[in-house]
């Protein structure tokens, strides 16, 4: 379970990159609740979401030439360097060297060797998010990969993730855990093959109350719907949508856990 006690490999971070922050916040304030809170006048326009006064996501500009508006998974390093390098020599690339954020803690951006983009959050004074897995928060987040078994092994390199197999309708998906404490309660995320006509990525998935009444605002906000909502059983009710820019998120209502 995603939880805000990082550890090496959890995720501790999501950010979206937006051509215009101000409709952004807009739209996330209509669909989930969210409060946009300004980092101040020297972050650049950055800003962090926030929602009953804790921080569950970061909004900026986008400031990579040629990058699309899209949601960013950061994962927890206890040394960015160190990773970066492991990112080079296990095929991926090296998007924006290591740097500090202040003393907020160090940062780098990345591509996996299939093509997904995701970065790594060394902390300092900013541990991560404040609020994860309770309704409108990140509660999961998923990979999408031309080959998942490369895949599989880039990131246990790096990261030391462990893996485990299910089977669903169609296909098989690989639960993702960290490498500390019990697997299950471990897990944070998920790994799939890329179907035809997507592209690799990492997307954000946010608990919904009611899934349905999310897909529903998302439409009259202006956004789109990718997926419409649908039962996975055992798994939850899903859905896949867009922003009004184009970034793709998803949403769980989670099935009731048996004791």
């Amino acid at each position: 379970m995603l939880s805000t006690d990082f550890v090496t490999g959890s995720p501790n971070w999501l950010d979206l990159g937006s051509p215009d922050t101000a409709a952004s916040a807009e739209f996330y304030g209509a669909v989930f609740g969210w409060e946009h809170r300004s980092a101040g006048p020297e972050a650049g326009g950055y800003g962090f979401f926030q929602k009953d006064g804790r921080t569950v996501a970061a909004l900026g500009p986008l400031t990579e030439e040629g990058a699309n508006p899209a949601w960013t998974v950061y994962f927890r390093t206890p040394d960015a360097d160190a990773t970066a390098e492991a990112v080079e020599r296990g095929g991926g690339t090296v998007r924006v060297a290591p740097r500090d954020v202040e003393d907020a803690g160090r940062i780098s951006f990345l591509t996996d060797p299939g093509g997904a983009e995701f970065a790594v959050w060394q902390p300092a004074a900013v541990k991560g998010l404040e609020k994860a897995s309770e309704h409108d928060a990140l509660c999961w987040v998923e990979l999408h990969a031309p080959d998942p078994a490369a895949a599989r092994t880039f990131y246990r390199a790096l990261f030391g993730w462990r893996t485990q197999d299910m089977e669903l309708p169609g296909m098989t998906y690989t639960v993702l855990s960290t490498a500390d404490g019990d697997q299950q309660d471990a897990s944070f995320g998920g790994l799939a093959e890329l179907q035809e006509g997507m592209e690799p990525l990492w997307i954000p998935y946010f608990d919904a109350a009611d899934a349905d009444a999310v897909v529903t605002r998302v439409r009259e906000n202006g956004g789109s719907v990718l997926m419409p909502a649908s039962d996975v059983p055992d798994v939850g009710r899903i859905a896949w949508l867009a922003d009004p820019s184009g970034a793709p998120f998803a949403i769980i209502k989670p099935a009731p856990q048996s004791a």
